[in-house]
């Protein structure tokens, strides 16, 4: 039998042939694309350091042995091993930003991206923001991506994984904003000082049921990211229990909490919850003001 290598040898070749691969195996699309094109698009294009949209340019362009070398193994072992995308790039994009990420840290999906894009409006108003707390970290997406909307604020990256610390500078770095965003380690609040405007949150909220059915690809993600207990709330209920001693007057804390908003709004019948929509799809994020948890 041939070899693609040998047969295929533009980039146009490659983005049909991998389409064509992925279509014939039991991939799940959730970790940045949601359909076998576009997941091929990404491979192929970031493979080889090229643009994702205005790309035309470059379908017949003719790649080096080594270059169609790389695209033919990443997807092997996207179709073998159920790598998730992300990991075999080592980048992934959140709120239009590209960052690094590896299997120390989730792959970047909230919907919060949307959110913090509109500047937090309408909830946020006319309040200034000094000071925001990105718990839960992970890779630092969310804290970075709030860090380029609120050019003054001052941004604390926490997490209980050192690992994923480590992932979280590293995006600092590449985002040059050192000067206003730093990474603390902590277990929830316990390492944390001070008061914040805002608190965003994508804490670990799968139920026990969720991680046995999880798709093979999940199982490449850090299930500390990811496991919350029987009903997915372990960590909400200790963010609720202490929040508002962490945010000033009028402050918001935005958490998501995905599927397990149901079981949140039964443990907590009396709560206020703002649960937020979406334009772009997602949902389980609730809102609370400093005044709603006093």
């Amino acid at each position: 039998m041939s070899n693609p290598i040998d047969d295929l040898h533009t980039v146009r070749d490659y983005l049909r042939y991998v389409s064509s691969r992925f279509a014939d195996s039991p991939l799940y699309f959730g970790h940045g694309t949601d359909n076998v094109w576009d997941e091929s698009v990404q491979l192929v294009m970031r493979s080889l350091h090229l643009p994702l949209e205005n790309n035309t340019l470059f379908l017949d362009a003719r790649l080096t042995r080594e270059e169609r070398a790389l695209i033919l193994d990443r997807m092997q072992r996207r179709i073998d091993d159920r790598v998730p995308l992300a990991y075999l790039l080592g980048e992934a994009w959140f709120m239009g930003l590209p960052f690094h990420v590896d299997e120390r840290v989730l792959v970047p999906r909230s919907p919060l991206g949307e959110l913090i894009q509109g500047g937090l409006q309408p909830w946020l108003g006319s309040k200034p923001v000094g000071r925001i707390l990105d718990l839960c970290t992970g890779s630092g997406c969310i804290g970075i991506a709030a860090a380029s909307v609120f050019e003054d604020a001052e941004v604390d990256l926490a997490d209980i994984s050192t690992d994923a610390l480590d992932v979280a500078a590293v995006n600092i770095d590449y985002h040059e904003v050192g000067d206003r965003v730093s990474t603390v380690r902590s277990d929830v609040f316990d390492g944390l000082e001070g008061r914040y405007d805002v608190i965003l949150s994508n804490p670990p909220y799968v139920d026990a049921d969720d991680i046995a059915d999880m798709p093979a690809e999940y199982g490449h993600e850090p299930e500390l990211g990811l496991a919350a207990g029987g009903d997915g709330l372990d960590i909400a209920h200790r963010i609720l229990a202490r929040a508002a001693d962490y945010l000033n007057p009028g402050g918001l804390l935005i958490v998501e909490v995905g599927n397990s908003w149901v079981a949140l709004q039964e443990a907590y019948p009396d709560m206020p919850f703002t649960w937020l929509e979406f334009e772009n799809g997602g949902d389980g994020v609730f809102l609370l003001t400093a005044e709603d948890l006093h």
